[in-house]
């Protein structure tokens, strides 16, 4: 993920729409901002970020202004748990995406005649 980020480029990328925005009806404050970058980071990466390190401060200050939730609260987002498990199915779910099971990488592997991890 790219760290220089110009304000078109944010309007582009980080701005929520309205499907975005039905998914945030129901949250509020940390748990608003922490789904909202990582609905957004998962659309222009298509993973999830391993924690806030990867996400742009620039994309932060900006999607915190979006939502109303000031930048600082995405400390207290918990980047491990089940709560942040049942928004990347909830994320995954609404892009049409599923998680990877046991099934899918014995189906790569086979296709690629090797490993599937590198």
């Amino acid at each position: 993920m790219r760290n220089d980020w110009e304000l078109q480029d944010l309007i582009a990328c980080w701005t929520l729409d309205e499907d975005d925005w039905r998914l945030l009806a129901n949250k509020t404050g940390a748990t608003r901002l922490g789904f909202a970058l990582l609905l957004k980071f998962f659309d222009l990466e298509g993973r999830f970020p391993a924690g806030p390190e990867e996400l742009p401060a620039a994309a932060i200050d900006y999607v915190a202004g979006l939502v109303g939730v000031p930048a600082a609260e995405l400390a207290a987002y918990a980047w491990s748990g089940r709560m942040i498990k049942y928004h990347r199915s909830q994320i995954r779910d609404e892009r049409g995406f599923r998680e990877v099971a046991g099934e899918d990488e014995r189906r790569i592997v086979s296709r690629s005649g090797g490993s599937a991890r590198a």
